[in-house]
């Protein structure tokens, strides 16, 4: 059709068209922050308080303006002094950070308190965490119970949880199992993966609900997919265990695997577990002591004990006396049994430390007295070595703690010394009929787990590891105890 001159109209194409309506809304965007900047920047000039406090907003995020948090703090200050209570929060925020301020706990609190009290519920959940965790406040754990309520009632997720973890251990509430797993389940109904993982862990204990195995794998599947590392751990130990699920090796490694990659210290124990024993992936030490190491330098008790047995035997790792005794020292101190028992091995024989038979009394005493069969009778045989004052009732003691545990070593020892009187207190003067001591008059010796090649325990799944042909030990310095009568 031809227009009034007999022209033909002129067709943009439909993307050109579209094009230019999309700049032109753009302008038109642009044009209408400028606008609202412009009437925010003025209202904030003239003091009112929202406009301060939308100004703090767009400086705090760089919305219209170059982000500038001292800005942002300036504007929050402004508007919060007149009593706003989202400003009041986002500067308590910005003191709690750091952000465009001086950290200042203190001026943190203060300000939470006073947007908490107006019932904002993020600040009534950080004021919980700042009584709970005593930062700017002195420690309350009622206080942080109580802030904790008022914002998990109101659905914050993260007061919800933190909630059920003060119930779960009695902390500025009385314990209370069945009124953790009624928080954690609110929370983890919401989708927050920490609550789930808990809810997992109390199906699978039995902690407030019925023991339900099939529960616990559902809500630790839950959390694991969504990349929770605990829960990850968790279900990888299923599988490994055949708990609650089919034993599968390659399962329980892919889940350790997730785990230990994000960090969590017990996953890559066990991830490294798989590979010193080879269950369901070829043995390789060295891969094993990678992942020790890791879990180690987070503190991880059994891993550091691990690792000192690595270096103790050269097991994918150089041999290092040393780097043994300084891995056993450090989970020692947390309380590991088998790294107490080990490091006083290396004060025995003064490898990798000073020998020291009083020090090595000391740590084997304190492996004993967590109650390890191999490790009461080893104490009893050190408090009769050289060196240790002599004291046949303390022997006796932890021969028998370890002998009714039935460990056969420590039932031999302790019938020995009943037969030639020590447990009365009595030394002999003579040996008993039928035997003879040696020419230079010391009794003989009683039976000692060190009698046979030493042997240095693992706590984690109880495994055994004897020294190589290589490794020097010297039994004789430890066998210093007594021989039963011949017949």
């Amino acid at each position: 059709m031809a227009d009034l001159k007999g022209r033909r109209p002129t067709m943009r194409p439909f993307w050109t068209a579209a094009l230019l309506s999309t700049c032109g809304a753009a302008f038109l965007l642009i044009v209408r922050k400028k606008d609202r900047l412009t009437t925010v920047r003025r209202g904030a000039a003239q003091g009112d308080a929202a406009a301060q406090f939308n100004l703090g907003l767009m400086f705090e995020h760089g919305h219209g303006v170059p982000r500038d948090c001292v800005e942002a703090a300036r504007w929050y200050r402004k508007a919060a002094a007149q009593g706003h209570a989202s400003a009041q929060y986002n500067l308590g925020v910005m003191y709690d950070l750091g952000h465009g301020v001086r950290q200042d706990s203190v001026e943190a609190a203060r300000w939470y308190r006073l947007a908490a009290e107006q019932g904002v519920t993020s600040a009534q959940f950080s004021l919980g965490l700042i009584y709970d965790h005593g930062q700017g406040v002195p420690p309350d754990a009622a206080a942080a119970v109580r802030w904790y309520r008022r914002a998990a009632a109101k659905g914050n997720l993260s007061a919800q949880f933190n909630l059920g973890v003060m119930y779960e251990l009695g902390h500025g509430v009385p314990r209370d199992d069945a009124e953790a797993v009624r928080w954690f389940r609110r929370a983890a109904e919401q989708g927050e993966t920490a609550a789930q993982c808990k809810l997992g862990c109390a199906y699978s204990q039995g902690a407030g609900v019925a023991q339900d195995d099939a529960a616990a794998v559902r809500w630790y599947r839950q959390a694991a997919d969504r990349g929770n590392a605990p829960a990850q751990a968790s279900l990888g130990f299923m599988y490994y265990s055949g708990h609650a699920l089919p034993q599968d090796y390659a399962e329980a490694a892919r889940w350790y695997r997730l785990a230990a990659a994000q960090g969590n210290a017990k996953a890559q124990f066990e991830f490294g577990s798989m590979y010193f024993l080879g269950e369901g992936m070829p043995q390789d030490f060295a891969e094993a002591g990678r992942w020790f190491r890791q879990a180690a330098d987070q503190g991880y008790a059994p891993a550091q004990s691990r690792l000192g047995l690595m270096y103790d035997d050269g097991l994918g790792l150089p041999q290092d006396d040393a780097a043994a005794a300084h891995w056993y020292r450090q989970a020692a101190d947390q309380g590991d049994a088998d790294a107490q028992f080990n490091l006083g091995f290396m004060y025995i024989f003064g490898q990798g430390v000073p020998q020291d038979d009083a020090e090595a009394v000391r740590w084997y005493r304190l492996a004993a007295e967590r109650a390890t069969r191999k490790l009461s009778s080893t104490s009893a045989s050190c408090i009769l070595r050289p060196g240790v004052p002599q004291d046949y009732a303390e022997a006796v003691r932890w021969y028998r703690t370890a002998a009714e545990q039935g460990y056969v070593s420590a039932q031999y020892n302790l019938g020995v010394m009943f037969d030639l009187g020590t447990v009365c207190g009595r030394t002999p003067s003579k040996p008993p009929a039928g035997t003879a001591w040696p020419p230079n008059g010391e009794r003989p010796p009683l039976s000692s787990t060190w009698a046979t090649p030493a042997t240095r325990v693992m706590e984690s799944r109880r495994i055994t590891i004897r020294p190589s042909t290589g490794t020097s030990r010297p039994p004789a310095r430890a066998t210093r105890l007594l021989k039963p009568p011949s017949a």
